[in-house]
């Protein structure tokens, strides 16, 4: 067997390999595409596995492999660098070093969506970056007005508040901005319409996506985006991953008996941290528990830490509903102790979902 640990850049990647039958080892530094497309190929028909860090842009390269036939790891960056405490950082001594992690079977693998998982990601991406430009020309335009004294709020969008806007008297450079700027915010219009339905049609697809959206406040776009972001949602033993997960736990510095907590550690899907924080707005209005969660909260503390508390909440919320294959009626039912397993809802689990055979 051929192990290769493949120290990835944008132009070029080092590859450190050696022949678990015969035991030669060899270095290499392949440039992007040809060389790379080249060596793989040379090596087709024989047992190969490659181990790579997540970067970002790899998508070519692992469907290259796939196309070839080799096995390939992608590592979580993070833990990998961890687990090399040396300062001296070269190309060859990081594909050595994966190459050491891969041989010793300490490769800190990750979950990798499938390909066509990876295309939806693209499609909820590409909406929420034109939704920002929306915004982005909106607030322009809301700037100039109240630079003119015209100060109407949500109402500048109304037919009446367009007007208004228009029969502002400007200068010419102000009036040529003005003009360009609802142009813009036509066309984002015009682009964001599509994309919504598309989003929409996507989720119907998924029987998953459609169960989550019977929670009050979670539409297409978020229940999408967690379905896709947690994919098998046994990966996860207790909802408390999931919060890690997603990035929604504070950092912790804690030693000697003494708990110190920090900030948000945000480490994980940024978009859908963001979608579950703006879900949590709606779903307080909908849901009476959260509704009186977030008022509790919001007396005792600044209400940006009770709008991510309820973001968290809804996050374990779904993945409840995901895991044990329920609807927001039949959740209601379930009292959440922190484990799937715990005597009460198991038994309560039961109770709605049929014989244990038909649960994940």
């Amino acid at each position: 067997m051929i192990i290769i640990g493949c120290d990835v850049h944008p132009e070029f990647q080092q590859v450190a390999m050696v022949d678990t039958e015969t035991g030669e080892y060899r270095q290499a530094r392949l440039q992007h595409p040809e060389q790379a497309r080249t060596f793989y190929a040379a090596l087709v028909g024989q047992e190969v596995l490659v181990g790579f860090e997540a970067c970002g842009y790899t998508q070519w390269f692992e469907r290259l492999l796939s196309e070839m036939g080799h096995q390939w790891r992608m590592g979580d960056a993070a833990r990998i660098r961890a687990a090399q405490p040396r300062r001296q950082k070269t190309d060859q001594r990081d594909a050595d070093h994966l190459l050491t992690l891969l041989l010793e079977e300490r490769f800190p693998a990750i979950w990798v969506p499938s390909p066509a998982e990876r295309d939806v990601r693209q499609l909820l991406m590409h909406r929420h970056k034109a939704v920002q430009m929306r915004t982005r020309v909106k607030n322009q335009l809301q700037a100039l007005a109240i630079n003119q004294g015209l100060r109407l709020r949500h109402q500048l969008w109304t037919q009446r508040g367009q007007q208004q806007l228009q029969a502002l008297e400007l200068l010419p450079y102000a009036a040529q901005r003005r003009q360009e700027l609802l142009a813009l915010l036509d066309q984002m219009e015009r682009m964001r319409a599509p994309l919504d339905a598309a989003v929409a049609r996507e989720a119907a697809a998924r029987p998953a996506a459609v169960r989550l959206m019977t929670h009050p406040g979670v539409g297409p776009v978020t229940a999408l985006a967690f379905v896709l972001t947690i994919g098998d949602v046994t990966r996860f033993a207790r909802a408390r991953q999931v919060a890690s997960y997603l990035g929604l736990i504070p950092g912790e510095d804690s030693s000697a008996g003494k708990q110190r907590l920090g900030r948000l550690s945000k480490q994980g899907n940024a978009l859908l941290r963001f979608l579950l924080v703006e879900a949590a707005h709606h779903a307080r209005r909908g849901d009476p528990e959260l509704r009186r969660c977030y008022a509790r909260l919001s007396h005792r503390h600044p209400s940006g830490v009770a709008k991510v508390a309820i973001a968290r909440k809804l996050a374990v919320r779904l993945y409840w509903m995901l895991r044990a294959d329920l609807e927001y009626a039949q959740l209601k039912v379930v009292r959440m102790p922190a484990s799937p397993s715990h005597p009460v809802v198991a038994r309560t689990i039961d109770r709605l979902s049929g014989p244990p055979a038909s649960r994940p």
